[in-house]
């Protein structure tokens, strides 16, 4: 049926459901002063009559209402995959006259339909005629007016299919229901999903809405549901209980496009329904994603279905992979053009072109460092080798990681510049300060690529707006002039770096008084560079424009694209141009700013029960009473202390994106007195333990240890 796209009415776009949401993003903070005590004495100061008030302070941005996100974005089309910006072609279109089609029924005698049913709780009829004569609820309103026959035919329909969706949603989620477990009857369940993914995109939105309405227990119950229908038709127990594939391909995208209504569901909802890595189906790490992803890579969003379609159900570990196998297949293509054309010309071949061979010396760590990545951009992509100079031995993974903590060390050293901790916070942002040359804050971008690309954790403490601009876009444009890192950031974001200065213009935002004559303040803010105050207009001739009640929003919006986004735009473009020129790739579309931020840092979630099954051992066994005892201490530990004990160890207190086996984390015996604390290797996450006689003894010089290692320095 053809659709017109003209606007919608404006009172029959009322009757829908609502498609706009608040931002669910999270972000930064940073060294304010707050504005509590101030709108405390502004309320004591109107009182008592006085309005003679200025302000010194700088204003932050409001949450945005944002469009619905995408059911089934093609994340290939988009220049981020994020829940802030979405393009026009995803957007839920409205139709404001939809050619009506042929029914055989009149609006009175639809009615009386109507109207019965409502009596007799029986909408088979009504519904029958719906389904046989509309494509969805915007036909169904444009057919049938005056407004108060629409009104009462909308709400009968809509009863209806929601009694069909409840019906289908009840088979959906049942997991005890024999009829709906056994491998036999899934044939009857792919139906149920075909006709649900098989309905208009209108449709789609009001069930999401309503999916997004249900309790979390059963909303979750939905997602393992099609969770597990996906995992059987992919590796089903008997295969002789199922259809071929070859007959039911259709299956795994229709539950697929279900799932992903219930993503959209769990995405616009503040905060979430279920964490996000709920969504993720970890069967599909077994299957061939690489080739997934160059089908993907190739089609895009035809009709070839791809699990890259659909990211949010492929896990980190998936999407870690394909980053790597992608830059590994780049850097591969391009060794093996260069030993080509080195054997055309009788040269030597020379192994060590299949490596990026990084040489320094330890006193001037950051220079070479730079000199380094800045000569060997083209091999930026392939194995990462680090020497010491005057130093002997091969680098077997500890160089290369003591290489990368001890630059992150001294970058992020208050005393060295770059970056400002945030106490609050407990997070680093960018400094302000303005210079001629930005290439360091490339190579940090550059070793966070290459922490990524050579599986280092690095102990970094960024807040999370900093992986979303990383991903504002995802691909480097083609047009070097072309802004980026530019991304749309709210109160929330502000709120993760300087909580103070986001709740006072929080309060500000909701302030009931004269804003204009209390706050006294303009569209100018102050910044302090190198111990000198400069000040900035937040648009042209903002020191001459007043904040008021009216314009205060506008205010808090432009303070916040100032302060998050313009003020430092040299320092981020630099580090985002160092980032993507090592994980440049097309599989970075497929990522969250929460999944980028993991692949760097690691996962904060800990489990010691599973480090205690996979660690190594040397001098010891697991039934040695040394070890014995200790995991009798580490395992009651509190989870502030078991963070410590793996930042003790290993140099940082997250897990990599393989979980606790790919941490190579062991325990060696060391013969000495037993006075002594335990000690740390950990450019080899290694500890090292004396024979205690006691778990008393143990728990006491472990706990010392690992409270006071700050500072030590690497072993």
């Amino acid at each position: 049926m053809s659709e017109n796209n003209c606007p919608f009415e404006e009172r029959d776009r009322d009757r829908l459901p609502p498609i706009l949401n608040h931002s669910l993003d999270r972000g930064p903070k940073f060294p304010f002063p707050s504005y509590g005590s101030f709108i405390s004495t502004l309320n004591h100061k109107r009182e008592s009559g006085s309005h003679s008030l200025s302000s010194p302070f700088l204003l932050p941005a409001v949450k945005q209402v944002r469009e619905l996100p995408p059911i089934c974005p093609d994340v290939r089309q988009k220049h981020r995959i994020s829940i802030d910006v979405l393009p026009p072609e995803v957007k839920a279109r409205f139709f404001s006259e939809p050619i009506i089609p042929i029914r055989t029924k009149t609006a009175k005698e639809f009615q009386y339909d109507v109207e019965r049913a409502t009596i007799s709780g029986d909408w088979k009829q009504v519904h029958d005629f719906y389904l046989t004569t509309f494509d969805s609820f915007l036909e169904l309103n444009g057919a049938f007016k005056p407004a108060d026959t629409q009104k009462s035919v909308l709400k009968g329909i809509i009863n209806s299919l929601l009694r069909e969706w409840k019906g289908l949603l009840k088979c959906l989620s049942v997991s005890q229901n024999p009829q709906y477990t056994s491998p036999a009857t899934y044939v009857i369940y792919a139906h149920l999903l075909r006709q649900i993914a098989a309905l208009a995109e209108t449709d789609h939105h009001f069930l999401m809405h309503w999916f997004k309405k249900l309790p979390q227990k059963r909303f979750k119950q939905l997602v393992e549901r099609l969770q597990l229908f996906i995992t059987t038709r992919l590796f089903p127990a008997k295969p002789e209980e199922l259809p071929p594939m070859a007959k039911c391909s259709w299956w795994i995208p229709s539950a697929t496009k279900v799932l992903s209504l219930l993503n959209a569901a769990n995405t616009i909802s503040s905060p979430p329904i279920i964490p996000f890595t709920d969504l993720y189906n970890l069967t599909l790490d077994h299957i061939d994603f690489m080739e997934d992803y160059h089908t993907w890579q190739a089609h895009g969003n035809s009709n070839r279905f791809t699990f890259c379609q659909f990211p949010f159900i492929l896990s980190t570990v998936v999407k870690k992979a394909i980053i790597q196998r992608d830059s590994e297949q780049q850097m591969i293509s391009m060794a093996r053009q260069t030993l080509v054309d080195k054997v055309s010309r009788r040269q030597r071949v020379d192994m060590s072109l299949l490596f990026l061979n990084i040489k320094v010396r330890r006193l001037q760590l950051v220079s070479d460092s730079l000199d380094e990545l800045s000569r060997k951009r083209a091999d930026l992509k392939k194995k990462l080798k680090v020497t010491f100079v005057g130093e002997a031995g091969l680098d077997m993974g500890g160089l290369t990681k003591e290489w990368f903590l001890l630059l992150i060390r001294q970058i992020f050293h208050t005393d060295y510049g770059m970056f400002t901790y945030v106490k609050e916070s407990q997070c680093h942002w960018f400094s302000s300060w303005k210079c001629d040359n930005y290439s360091e804050f490339r190579l940090v971008g550059a070793l966070m690529g290459l922490a990524v690309y050579n599986s280092i954790t690095l102990d970094i403490r960024f807040p999370p707006c900093v992986y979303k601009k990383l991903l504002t876009p995802p691909i480097v444009p083609c047009d070097l002039d072309t802004t980026v890192g530019m991304a749309t950031l709210t109160l929330d974001d502000l709120q993760q770096i300087m909580p103070d200065l986001a709740h006072g213009l929080g309060e500000l935002l909701s302030y009931e008084g004269n804003v204009e004559e209390d706050f006294y303040t303009t569209f100018q803010v102050f910044q302090e560079e190198l111990g000198v105050i400069k000040s900035y207009n937040l648009k042209p001739g903002g020191d001459k424009i007043p904040v008021t009640n009216l314009n205060r929003k506008e205010y808090v919006q432009l303070y916040i694209d100032f302060l998050l986004n313009k003020s430092i735009y040299r320092q981020f473009a630099a580090f985002y141009h160092g980032f993507h020129s090592v994980c440049a790739s097309n599989a970075l579309m497929l990522l969250r700013p929460e999944e980028v931020e993991i692949l760097v840092c690691g996962s904060p979630n800990l489990d010691m029960g599973s480090l205690q099954r996979v660690v190594q051992y040397e001098g010891y066994s697991k039934t040695d009473p040394t070890i014995r005892a200790f995991w009798d201490v580490v395992l009651p530990f509190p989870l502030e202390l078991q963070k410590k004990l793996l930042h003790f160890t290993t140099g940082s207190d997250r897990v990599p994106v393989g979980g606790m086996a790919d941490l190579n984390f062991k325990i060696s015996k060391i013969d000495v007195s037993t006075d002594w604390l335990p000690v740390s290797h950990t450019c080899f996450n290694q500890i090292c333990l004396p024979p205690y006689k006691s778990k008393k003894e143990l728990r006491q010089k472990l706990t010392i240890a690992i409270s006071n290692a700050e500072g030590f320095g690497l072993e």
